[in-house]
């Protein structure tokens, strides 16, 4: 089990497991992610097929969040070439592409019943220990104050904006 340190992240939250994420862990993450796209009533702008997921995990870090056998939060990140092939992705990284190692950061979620836990943070702190020095780079509609307010929080930077059907987007970055 790899819980964040308390000195290095905002809480270990009790009940709850935080590591890299498998492939036994797509199917969870993929119904979280369904749950919460925004053609659901959630705010989630990207979808990916659970066969996605798994070529993800090969590819760069995801993180998962667990209570028991549920899935109640992921972290995903990907390449920026991957990325790419993902519409609103591709016009995030047109809007700013970021550094050359840059990576993609996102989409993150957390189940209803566990929010304002800082359960995001924790993974966002897990995250930068397995990928320290490099730039991340994300996106998030205008309109979700909540996750606006979450990343800056967090010591994310606005360093551009993008629409993408009609939505207004506020591109963020740091460095792990």
């Amino acid at each position: 089990m790899s819980k964040p340190s308390s000195s290095s992240s905002p809480a270990t939250i009790p009940g709850i497991e935080i590591r890299r994420a498998g492939e036994a862990d797509v199917a969870g993450i993929h119904r979280l992610m369904t749950a919460n796209l925004a053609a659901n009533g959630g705010c989630l702008s990207a979808s990916f097929s659970p066969e996605q997921i798994v070529a993800m995990l090969q590819t760069a870090p995801m993180l998962v969040a667990h209570r028991e056998t549920e899935v109640v939060g992921f972290l995903m990140t990907g390449s920026r070439a991957a990325s790419g092939e993902v519409p609103v992705l591709r016009a995030m990284l047109e809007a700013y592409p970021g550094a050359e190692d840059a990576y993609v950061y996102g989409p993150v979620c957390v189940a209803a019943d566990v929010r304002g836990q800082g359960l995001a943070q924790t993974m966002f702190a897990e995250l930068r220990r397995h990928l320290p020095g490099r730039e991340g780079i994300l996106f998030v509609r205008r309109d979700n104050a909540a996750s606006l307010r979450a990343h800056a929080k967090m010591g994310m930077r606005e360093v551009a904006e993008f629409s993408f059907r009609d939505a207004g987007h506020v591109v963020f970055a740091y460095r792990g």
